[in-house]
């Protein structure tokens, strides 16, 4: 999750991943390659920012989809979200806790939604 001045970035997914289509940016890590690495890796292919890994918030089985899912709480380093890899992401938004609940109706992992609420009413 990319954090920015109150806001967290999200990503419509070109191809829905079951029933979600807005998600935090995200992908597989690969070989060789470790979970923090991954997480800024992904940000910059998917949505073309620089990010700062600042911490693991968890991890769990999503319930919709059945991954093996890591929370990684990012800041913004640089560049202009977009939607980087058009095979995957649709469009990117920058939202507020308000947004983040009409565009991800289930809910989100508890510890992330702790940490968002922590980090963007701060």
């Amino acid at each position: 999750m990319i954090t920015h001045a109150g806001r967290v970035l999200l990503i419509r997914r070109a191809v829905a991943a079951g029933p979600l289509v807005w998600t935090f940016p995200s992908g597989k890590v690969e070989a060789g390659e470790e979970l923090i690495e991954a997480a800024i890796r992904e940000a910059w292919e998917e949505t073309g920012v620089v990010v700062g890994a600042l911490s693991v918030l968890g991890e769990r089985v999503h319930p919709l989809t059945g991954w093996q899912v890591v929370y990684v709480a990012c800041r913004l380093v640089s560049g202009q979200a977009r939607a980087a890899s058009p095979r995957e992401v649709a469009e990117v938004a920058w939202v507020g806790l308000g947004e983040l609940a009409r565009l991800v109706p289930g809910g989100v992992f508890e510890p992330v939604q702790e940490y968002l609420d922590e980090v963007l009413q701060g």
